[in-house]
């Protein structure tokens, strides 16, 4: 009998031990705020916007709706990226051309792609360069900050916006 017992208050143990790390865990995140509602972060290969930070779980929503819950002992105990905290966002993207590309006119391009779209912010300044010589190409690196909010829009807008103005340019882009 006492065997029973004794197996019944280990079992029990065990069973509230990962309550009891959701329980201090949320109760770390609700006092030392490494993110709060509304923020948009990356934590246990999630990326969502909180909706909601219980005692136990905290709630995000996914851009394609998806609600995830994150038991707080393992997001505590992870890194969390917090993408919406300082406000902006740096959004990079490379792109590559062939050797016949006038890097001169392709920059020009890009940057007057940048400064039709109101969404990029002036400060810190936007930074469009050749990054890498490759054996078949030349890759530029484009660099521009954003409010958070504003990320995958912008991010598709700038991109268009590039291709469009090399095709019309007659800078011919790869696989043409």
């Amino acid at each position: 009998m006492s065997t029973i017992i004794g197996a019944f208050g280990v079992a029990a143990g065990l069973a509230l031990s990962g309550t009891l790390q959701n329980f201090a865990g949320g109760v770390l995140i609700l006092m030392l705020k490494p993110f709060e509602i509304d923020d948009s972060i990356v934590a246990q290969g999630q990326d969502g916007r909180v909706t909601s930070i219980q005692i136990f779980y905290t709630v995000l929503l996914t851009a394609d709706n998806k609600t995830v819950i994150i038991p707080n002992g393992k997001l505590f105990n992870e890194v969390i990226v917090n993408v919406t905290r300082e406000g902006k966002r740096r959004l990079d993207f490379e792109i590559k051309l062939g050797y016949a590309a006038p890097v001169p006119q392709v920059k020009q391009i890009i940057n007057e792609a940048i400064k039709a779209i109101p969404a990029i912010l002036h400060e810190p300044a936007t930074r469009v360069g050749v990054v890498a010589l490759e054996i078949d190409g030349v890759k530029f690196t484009i660099n521009v900050w954003v409010e958070p909010a504003n990320f995958l829009s912008t991010k598709i807008e700038l991109q268009e916006r590039i291709v469009i103005g090399l095709a019309a340019a007659g800078v011919k882009l790869p696989g043409m």
